[in-house]
């Protein structure tokens, strides 16, 4: 009595089964949306799977909620979904919406940090006109945990930001735009550069302070180890390094900076001020590549003491103090 039945159900089971198998599948793999109209779609934490489905649905990127909640069910029972902005370029497949939602594809942007920039420059660069913006990111440098493992007397991250171009969420915030730089200078920093600055006595700090100053002394590729070893001949001997940018950071420290340096800037009285201090400042004052980085740790084999810029904006360099006055000279000649 029980046969037809049960013959019923399992004529039901082998008929609808595969007929919402069908169903499912036709509706998750027919592709949704015309056009070229790239779509934003801001998914924010907190946010159910069903919640998720619905904005997919308002944003014109499927066509009907109930196959993508059957497929979250089916396919992602225990997964959740990374919040974050993530960009569509229909038409879509439904299937593909739901996979790159569900394995946390957000949309990137692109993100450059050009070398030899202050921190509080970075700042302005990242948030232009966006005075909020930058105080957030000037707080964000004081978040010394991130390298005091490597340099104890850190007071700000400034050296440690390392100049690149990153990818980024666009609504990142400004303390993980500093972790991702100086999660990218520590990569960089390898055992094999530490190890070099052990060989040279120097520790890290001493590194990105010096290569923070070649790094604002010249542009050109060439002349990097030149100014490197003029400055690791001065610390030899003792002698002060007279870098006019160590000048111009302490009085833009200060806000007192005009645009040009004056001769009575010379004497303006800053711990940065390598005409009045001898040895390196007590810190970077930009955050410098790798180029400089490496002519650091790496000055070439000259006995040079003096470099001063030329005319055509390349440097040249002496070895006496004499040659380094007929350099000048020269330089002030042209000028005329």
């Amino acid at each position: 009595m029980f046969l037809k039945p049960i013959k019923a159900l399992l004529l039901a089971a082998v008929l609808i089964v595969p007929a919402f198998t069908g169903w499912l599948v036709r509706e998750l793999a027919t592709p949704v949306g015309g056009g070229s109209s790239l779509v934003l779609l801001d998914l924010e934490k907190g946010r159910s799977a069903r919640g998720v489905v619905d904005g997919l649905r308002q944003s014109g990127l499927v066509r009907s909620a109930l196959p993508l909640k059957l497929a979250c069910r089916l396919f992602y029972p225990e997964e959740q979904f990374k919040a974050g902005e993530y960009q569509f370029s229909p038409p879509l497949k439904p299937k593909d919406v739901l996979f790159q939602v569900f394995k946390g594809r957000i949309h990137l942007q692109p993100v450059t940090i050009p070398e030899g920039l202050a921190g509080r420059d970075i700042g302005e660069l990242l948030r232009p006109g966006d005075e909020e913006g930058q105080a957030a990111f000037r707080r964000a440098l004081l978040d010394v945990g991130l390298i005091a493992d490597w340099d104890r007397r850190a007071r700000d991250l400034e050296g440690y930001l390392f100049p690149d171009t990153y990818l980024l969420p666009r609504k990142a915030t400004e303390a993980e735009l500093v972790a991702a730089m100086v999660a990218e200078f520590r990569e960089v920093f390898d055992e094999g550069r530490r190890l070099r600055a052990a060989e040279l006595g120097m520790s890290v700090r001493d590194v990105v302070t010096l290569a923070s100053l070649i790094e604002e002394e010249t542009a050109l590729p060439e002349e990097r180890p030149l100014v490197s070893a003029v400055f690791h001949n001065r610390l030899r001997f003792g002698m002060k390094l007279d870098c006019d940018p160590t000048v111009i950071y302490a009085l833009k420290l200060e806000n007192k900076y005009a645009g040009r340096l004056l001769l009575r800037d010379l004497k303006f009285p800053s711990p940065y001020n390598t005409y009045m201090h001898p040895g390196l400042p007590p810190g970077p004052i930009s955050n410098p590549g790798k180029p400089a980085i490496d002519a650091a740790l790496n000055p070439a084999a000259e006995k040079y003491l003096y470099f001063v810029l030329q005319g055509d904006g390349s440097h040249r360099f002496s070895r006496t103090l004499g040659e380094h006055l007929d350099a000048v000279r020269n330089y002030r000649g042209l000028k005329k």
